[in-house]
Formats: structure tokens, sequence, C-alpha cells
């Protein structure tokens, strides 16, 4: 099992910025793609930014040129900083993981709990 930990969330005025952190931990082998998602209120859950083992990154058109998605491999850690918030970034962001288990081809995507964000106008 892989456990998903968010911290960084919280209020913060339109302009300002967070920064999101996701550590896994667990019976760890091998973590894939890692990634943010975020769902705000009467709305789906939208694809925010993901990130490859190796590097790639790939974002929401909404959130281009503002938010950066990293990650420490070693750590099992993603991270996403959010610059210039707009009071639209409000939703409760969720991280996930593709784990590859030992021995295995396969990859079994992982949810945190996830973490509230609120950006006041």
């Amino acid at each position: 099992q892989v456990q998903l930990v968010e911290s960084g969330g919280g209020l913060v005025q339109a302009g300002g910025s967070l920064r999101l952190s996701c550590a896994a931990s667990g019976s760890i082998f091998r973590i894939d793609a890692m990634g943010w998602y975020r769902q705000a209120p009467g709305k789906q859950r939208e694809l925010v930014a993901t990130i490859t083992r190796g590097g790639r990154t790939d974002y929401a058109d909404s959130v281009k040129g503002r938010f950066t998605i990293s990650r420490d491999n070693a750590k099992n850690t993603v991270y996403l900083l959010m610059n210039s918030l707009k009071p639209e970034d409000t939703a409760v962001y969720y991280c996930y993981a593709q784990h590859v288990p030992y021995g295995s081809n396969s990859f079994y995507d992982y949810w945190g709990q996830g973490t509230q964000v609120t950006v006041s106008s």
C-alpha cells in the first residue's frame, strides 16, 4: 500500500503564492507519474499538472505560466508552486501517484486526501 499526504494549502489573497507538497510513503518500489488535480464546488475534478519520473511536465491551459510542478524522486515527493493565484483557482487540490510494484508491469493510482486552497479577491 502507498499513502499520499498533502500539505501547504490555505487562504491567500489574489496575486499571492502557495506551495503544495505531497509525500508518498509505504511499500514503494517505483513511482512513475505524479501530479495534481483539483475540484471546485459543483464542478468536476480537473487535471492541473503532471510530471513524469524523468521530469517531463504537462499543465492545464488555465495554469500555464503561473504554476510549476516539480518532484524529488529520492523523497517520493511532488510539489506544486502556485503563483499569481486567482479566485478561480479556489478548490480542493488532490495529488496522485502511479505506483509500479516490484515485479509488475502495471501501475496503480493512489490519491491524497486533498488540501483546500482558497483565493480571496
